[in-house]
């Protein structure tokens, strides 16, 4: 009989199934426990990138959806199990908490499993950039001073998501592409591009304040790098909608990966044994498209 390594053993990859090795990544808002979750996606950028540290930039699981009602398939415990992984095969990862898994901030400078729970960190790139690390939620005045009216839009957000999903399956049932209708009230909806920009210049202006080269957050949904005021501002998006991450090359490079390419994807895998879960890495999957890199940084 077949012990579970050798059942589980990868096959050759091909060129386009091969690792992405990367210096850093960052990702955030995954919102494991949600319904939105795009937790497959996810599974297949963390089997597809190799990378020596990894930071988990806030809202990675979802204390508030969770504490509404209980949503947890296998492929959210999978995701969990892999970041896991990763941190006994010798990944650097590091968790700074957000708003919604708020609950972690009380195990700041704890160690779980090989994560480093911290409240924020100093990212130093291999070109000498020092880059803050922080989720970012400190500068949402919502949550901040009407901390009610974030729950009220994070259902909402919950509702748009759940519509979108609707349409989207009308659309993909005409032969039409993937269209994000959150993501476009959120660009095109006046006070929400404004929301938008006074958030990017509020952590640019806190990050030049600390002396530091640039900062990278999450929290808004929306990835982005460029300059303000000679600060570095990057956003690593988000695995609701977007489906990107931030990645830092060997040469100190900053890139944002897009994956959204790879988002029609074959059903989700079988669901791992419980003896299988933690130890299996199988191989991505195949004639899928790489992944789009966008934006690279000024150096």
């Amino acid at each position: 009989m077949r012990s579970p390594d050798a059942a589980l053993a990868d096959p050759p990859q091909t060129n386009d199934e091969a690792p992405l090795h990367c210096r850093t990544v960052w990702i955030s808002d995954i919102h494991l426990g949600t319904p939105g979750c795009q937790a497959v996606a996810l599974l297949d950028f963390l089997r597809r990138v190799e990378c020596e540290t990894l930071y988990l930039v806030g809202d990675i699981i979802d204390g508030w959806q969770l504490r509404r009602s209980w949503y947890w398939p296998q492929s959210h415990n999978d995701v969990v199990q892999k970041i896991l992984r990763k941190a006994r095969k010798g990944t650097r990862v590091v968790f700074v908490p957000g708003n919604h898994d708020e609950f972690a901030r009380r195990y700041v400078e704890h160690n779980f499993g090989g994560v480093d729970v911290v409240d924020e960190a100093v990212h130093v790139t291999a070109d000498g950039r020092a880059l803050w690390i922080t989720h970012g939620d400190l500068f949402d005045g919502v949550i901040q001073c009407a901390k009610w009216l974030a729950y009220v839009g994070d259902s909402a957000y919950e509702f748009t998501l759940r519509l979108n999903s609707a349409f989207n399956r009308a659309r993909a049932r005409l032969g039409l592409p993937y269209w994000s209708l959150s993501k476009y009230l959120k660009l095109k909806v006046k006070r929400a591009v404004s929301y938008v920009s006074d958030f990017e210049v509020a952590v640019a202006r806190e990050a030049r304040k600390r002396g530091l080269h640039g900062v990278v957050c999450g929290h808004i949904h929306h990835a982005e790098m460029r300059e303000i005021d000679g600060v570095l501002y990057c956003n690593d998006g988000d695995w609701v909608e977007s489906l990107t991450a931030l990645v830092e090359h060997h040469d100190g490079r900053l890139e944002i990966a897009d994956w959204s390419a790879r988002r029609a994807m074959p059903a989700a895998r079988p669901a791992l044994q419980p003896d299988e879960a933690d130890d299996a890495d199988e191989p991505d999957l195949i004639g899928v498209p790489a992944p789009v890199f966008l934006r690279p940084s000024g150096r």
